[in-house]
């Protein structure tokens, strides 16, 4: 490397020697100062000094935007560094990490101080939905709904979700005292759905406690008050049963219903013990007319297979095929039935009865008990998760032994109600009402 004592017009001069990428000159004034000059022609000033026995070279800058001046007074103040046993390149580099430490701190103190609850739920269901079902989604998206949109069956407008009150409220706000405040007014109207939405905030918080920004403004969990808890009181258990001489009255409403959908759901309900929402997504593909057996999408095991029951399948059969669910609605956006409850409740007015849909899951239950079929038998044609030891790791029943008691079960229900049903060969059946 030639030196020579760097002036404007030999700089202006300096060229890449030909067949290289790159030629270096050295300034003759300035120890450690070189010009670097690549066969593109961009021309850059270096530093480059020995410092422990090794050769260190480092950027100046463009030589567009250094004076001559400039630059050798730069590589004279890093020649005194690395005299010193000082390595510029750590020192730039720390004060690189210091300058991002200073901007990450200014990040999350304004987190913590504009971050709203809204904000950091749509991030944490986002996140944590790949783990959770469908139905648990669909949950935290309706419980904080802002309202004020127009219903399809109603002029009333949509009412905000019991957790809508708090999106607009900042992360470092998020009080015990505001989570009572809140829990007192929601305990007025619907406790029910605000013991949810208590829960589910409180697994929201726990997650923001955990996140790399949003710790610094949750330093407690504010859903975990007590006194929040004891506003909203405890669960009760529900008792609502069809008994055995209601069923009748029961079953003559229900089929009275004007929709032939929502009929043969409701007795579906009742007769395979279901969950509500199990069934409204049973698709034509999981029903199997030939070997007499359905597939539900299970909450708890994912899949089950339970036995389909003459009556069942005789109601299925009937049903128009109008896309993919046995229990369609041309007007509702899933493309299968949303709300049976209206229907229900009328037909259970009609009958003199009081019945929840989730009744009929409870009352398939208990009118098991008369047959005198095991239990074990009805909580798997249920979908309840199996229940000590035996029935967890020994017990393993095949689709005919369920069929045996579930065809049972129908037909002693469908005997107390009167509906006297005979099937009879080449897929015919004959359906009579009446004792």
């Amino acid at each position: 490397m030639k030196r020579e004592n760097f002036t404007a017009a030999r700089v202006a001069e300096f060229e890449c020697q030909s067949g290289k990428k790159q030629s270096i000159y050295q300034d003759g004034k300035t120890p450690g100062l070189g010009l670097r000059v690549t066969a593109a022609g961009s021309k850059s000033y270096i530093f480059e000094t020995k410092l422990n026995n090794k050769t260190i070279r480092m950027t100046i800058g463009d030589q567009r935007n250094w004076p001559i001046g400039k630059a050798q007074a730069e590589a004279t103040r890093l020649k005194v560094m690395t005299d010193q046993g000082i390595d510029p390149r750590q020192v730039i580099a720390d004060a690189i990490a210091a300058k991002e430490a200073v901007t990450a701190v200014l990040v999350v103190q304004e987190a913590r101080e504009s971050v709203t609850v809204g904000a950091a739920w749509q991030e944490y269901i986002a996140a944590r939905r790949p783990q959770w079902s469908e139905r648990h989604y669909r949950d935290h998206v309706t419980l904080t709904h802002p309202g004020g949109i127009a219903r399809s069956r109603s002029p009333e407008l949509t009412i905000p979700g019991p957790l809508a009150a708090l999106l607009t409220v900042r992360l470092i706000d998020m009080t015990p005292g505001r989570v009572e405040a809140w829990a007192k007014v929601e305990a007025v109207t619907r406790p029910t759905r605000a013991r949810l939405s208590l829960r589910l905030l409180k697994a929201f918080l726990n997650w923001c406690a955990e996140h790399t920004t949003y710790k610094e403004a949750v330093t407690s969990n504010a859903a975990k008050s007590k006194t929040a808890r004891e506003s909203l009181g405890k669960a009760k258990a529900k008792h609502d049963v069809l008994q055995r001489e209601q069923l009748p009255a029961w079953f003559a409403a229900v089929k009275q219903i004007g929709n032939p959908v929502i009929s043969a759901y409701l007795q579906g309900l009742l007769l395979t013990g279901a969950r509500r929402n199990e069934l409204a997504a049973l698709r034509w593909c999981d029903v199997d007319f030939q070997w007499n057996s359905m597939t539900i999408r299970d909450k708890v095991e994912g899949l089950r297979v339970i036995p389909l029951t003459p009556y069942v399948a005789h109601l299925l059969a009937a049903l128009p095929r109008r896309n993919e669910f046995v229990f369609s609605s041309p007007t509702a956006a899933s493309g299968r039935i949303e709300e049976p409850r209206i229907a229900h409740a009328k037909a259970c007015t009609i009958a003199g009865v009081d019945v929840t849909l989730h009744g009929l899951r409870r009352s398939f239950a208990t009118l098991c008990e008369w047959t005198e079929t095991p239990a074990g038998i009805a909580a798997q044609i249920q979908g309840h998760a199996p229940q000590g030891v035996r029935e967890q790791n020994y017990i393993r029943r095949p689709l005919d032994l369920l069929r045996m008691w579930h065809v049972k079960i129908e037909a002693w229900i469908l005997e107390q109600a009167g509906i006297e049903f005979v099937p009879v060969q080449a897929g015919l059946r004959v359906v009579k009402t009446g004792k």
